[in-house]
């Protein structure tokens, strides 16, 4: 049985976290609301943008001049797994999630006999695939010194992309990420980028309208579709920041109110003890007294 002096520091000490963990809590909660506002607003622009794209790739399609971006290198065998999480830990199943999701896909690609290659943007990504898939792993993107994410952070990470595409370094891209949903809710979300894939429009989408492009489709679609690498890693990374934090925030909460139970149990667990020694204590004066 622990001693009144153990209680009292396990006490002690569990106050002292349930602190931190309140104190993380009320900054992920800052940071969210700021994290949130930058995804949500980055939606209309690319589902827009998306569109456009995705009626240009439909007049193009099947035409031996659409991009290689559009219509891929007549291959799938060689894969790659953009897999994107957090810097950091303390969120709950953020990292874990996206993570899962991408070992999942690199099973099923490896039992169709896929050659599966990853490029991790984020350390904690990293450190979990490592320890199973690290002979599959070329290369890292590491954003821990990255405060505010822009589109340049995006940009670069494109770029590495198109120029590992053009090397003939894979067929196919795909990238991993956590779409945000509220606090409680991150969808993890696997969306194919190299060669790009369009949702067909709907027939409430169709306007009747048509469309005369000065220059062509394909001239336009060799401009935009890099571009288009570029916005959809933007976009990622954007949900990621407003899961991570919503994430973070969860289970901070979730830890503060775990520690005020531990001391609630502590403090009881103490005052019996505490109890028990005073009544031995009287137990023992009586009896010397008796003796007397």
């Amino acid at each position: 049985m622990p001693s009144l002096k153990d209680l009292k520091n396990r006490i002690d000490t569990v106050k002292s976290t349930r602190k931190i963990t309140k104190a993380m809590q009320m900054v992920a909660a800052a940071k969210l609301r700021r994290a949130q506002e930058a995804a949500e607003a980055s939606r209309p622009y690319t589902e827009r943008f998306n569109a456009v794209l995705g009626g240009l790739a439909k007049a193009s399609a099947g035409s031996d001049a659409a991009p290689i971006l559009l219509r891929g290198t007549g291959s799938d065998q060689v894969q790659l797994l953009v897999v994107m999480t957090a810097e950091r830990g303390l969120c709950g199943g953020f990292n874990s999630s996206i993570v899962k999701l991408a070992k999942q896909k690199a099973e099923t690609l490896k039992g169709e006999g896929k050659t599966v290659k990853i490029l991790t943007v984020g350390k904690k990504g990293r450190e979990q695939l490592k320890r199973d898939y690290g002979d599959l792993l070329i290369g890292h993107v590491d954003l821990s010194e990255v405060k505010n994410i822009g589109y340049a952070n995006a940009q670069e990470i494109a770029n590495d992309l198109l120029a590992r595409f053009d090397a003939g370094d894979f067929d196919v891209a795909t990238i991993f990420y956590n779409r945000f949903e509220n606090v409680v809710s991150q969808i993890p979300t696997a969306v194919q980028v190299i060669p790009a894939k369009f949702d067909t429009p709907s027939e409430s989408d169709e306007t009747g309208y048509v469309y005369d492009y000065e220059p062509s489709e394909e001239e336009v679609l060799a401009t935009l579709l890099p571009k288009g690498v570029a916005t959809a890693i933007f976009s990622a990374l954007l949900e990621n920041g407003a899961s991570e934090q919503g994430a973070r925030m969860s289970a901070m909460d979730n830890a503060t109110r775990n520690a005020g139970e531990m001391i609630d149990k502590l403090t009881i667990e103490y005052n019996r003890s505490r109890q028990a020694v005073i009544t031995n204590e009287l137990i023992e004066i009586i009896s010397g007294a008796e003796a007397l």
